[in-house]
């Protein structure tokens, strides 16, 4: 009875909550970044930066990744840093939209 007991509570579990074994509803992933690119119609290309530890040695390591993003009305331009949002499949490699600016650089 014991096997039983523990089989139906892990069921029920599993059945009462299907939003929480992803992502939720509603959250969409929001990253900030740098715009490297802005020689594509409506499309930017944004550099994000993160730093995490080496699992063996602990030494701080920096990742970059470069994403996608939909800008409609052109406005982003290379060296600015912008918030970028996760969306639906725009294009074959654009899921991305950028969502504000953050900060602009200083022009000499």
């Amino acid at each position: 009875m014991a096997t039983e007991n523990s089989k139906e509570s892990s069921t029920t579990a599993s059945a009462e909550k299907p939003a929480e074994a992803g992502r939720a509803l509603g959250s969409k992933r929001k990253l900030v970044g740098v715009v490297v690119g802005d020689k594509m119609d409506k499309t930017r290309v944004v550099i994000v930066e993160r730093r995490l530890a080496h699992k063996k040695y602990g030494k701080y390591m920096t990742r970059r990744a470069k994403y996608k993003a939909h800008d409609e009305k052109n406005e982003y331009r290379v060296g600015d840093r912008v918030e970028i949002v996760e969306s639906r499949p725009l294009s074959r490699e654009k899921r991305w939209r950028v969502e504000r600016l953050v900060e602009r650089p200083q022009e000499a």
